[in-house]
């Protein structure tokens, strides 16, 4: 019998014709360095994994170097990806032999951190699902605020030159997607996710798997530090507002990392009567990092643009060059002026 074919390969059609012109553009590139924002998610981390799988096997050399290490629980999407920093000479002179920069899930300089400078002199791709915030760091660029990830423009881009995903850029596609879209719970959640989704199932992702690579295995360091979180979460006193403090020293005495910190703004978001949740982290450098998200119709990214920051409607976040006690009431302000 045969299997049915699940290719979703109805695209819009400026979005085709985009991803149209990229693969136009990496068919002369040897060499490809792929970055992504500080800090990669599930969705930059596994764009770059399947991206850079269907690269390697399209006869181009692909490298990531991202402004920050990929996060521990991302590395396995990785299927031998180099995957490098600046702070790595390899990553470094990788940037100053590569023919092209392609840049994944982010449009905006400032969250590229340290690597924008030293990709600026070249010929420089995007392809990003964020809402437009800045110009296109270069062309041709594909920027669709319709797709639900990332994920789901590399997945695009390799059914539109008509290939299908392998069993590992699967898997990374899966990662981009499921954790853009909370688990499939979310509002970007489409129809079209889930034909997509059941397309990466039939090429054998196995669900209960990766909700074990993505969610499972909880330390003792993580659960100690969501301990002090929830013990520390507050309200406003009229706005549907919750927030959480985590503190350099809670990070310290728990053990955690900054992997552990992923997922803890849920727990406010999911409190009964609040639409608007707040994770602020103090940084080892004095700064503040800041995680908004939304269970209403309430705009977080436009908040997060208050405060130099960017994002989803619904899931945004901004880096405060201010120390934690100060950047509490900063955020809180801005929400008051909005709310």
């Amino acid at each position: 019998m045969t299997e049915p074919d699940l290719r979703v390969t109805s695209v819009p059609p400026e979005r085709a014709s985009g991803l149209g012109q990229i693969r136009a553009e990496l068919s002369s590139a040897q060499k490809v360095v792929m970055t992504t924002h500080l800090n990669a998610d599930g969705d930059g981390a596994g764009s770059e994994a399947a991206m850079g799988g269907w690269l390697r096997r399209s006869g181009h050399e692909a490298t990531i170097v991202n402004p920050t290490q990929i996060p521990e629980t991302y590395r396995f999407l990785l299927d031998g990806l180099p995957a490098w920093t600046p702070a790595d000479q390899a990553g470094r002179v990788a940037i100053q032999e590569a023919d092209l920069i392609l840049v994944l899930d982010t449009a905006e300089p400032s969250r590229l951190g340290n690597v924008m400078q030293l990709i600026e002199s070249h010929r420089i791709l995007t392809i990003d699902h964020h809402p437009p915030v800045t110009p296109s760091l270069g062309q041709p660029s594909v920027r669709d605020a319709t797709a639900a990830a990332a994920g789901e423009l590399i997945y695009d881009l390799i059914i539109g030159a008509g290939d299908t995903p392998t069993h590992a850029e699967a898997r990374a596609l899966y990662a981009a997607i499921a954790t853009d879209t909370g688990s499939f719970r979310y509002g970007n959640t489409t129809s079209r996710v889930h034909l997509i989704t059941a397309h990466l199932v039939a090429l054998g992702v196995d669900p209960e798997d990766m909700y074990h690579r993505l969610y499972g295995g909880y330390t003792l360091a993580r659960l100690s530090l969501l301990q002090r979180a929830l013990a520390g979460l507050q309200t406003h006193d009229t706005l549907p507002v919750a927030w959480i403090s985590l503190t350099e020293t809670d990070m310290v005495e728990t053990g955690a990392d900054r992997d552990d910190v992923e997922g803890i703004v849920e727990y406010a978001r999911r409190l009964e009567g609040i639409e608007i949740a707040v994770l602020l982290r103090e940084l080892p450098d004095g700064r503040t990092k800041v995680s908004l998200r939304t269970s209403g119709d309430f705009d977080v990214a436009a908040a997060a643009r208050e405060l130099g920051g960017g994002g989803h409607v619904k899931a945004a976040g901004v880096l405060l060059d201010a120390p934690l006690a100060d950047a509490v009431p900063l955020v809180l302000g801005v929400l008051e002026s909005l709310v």
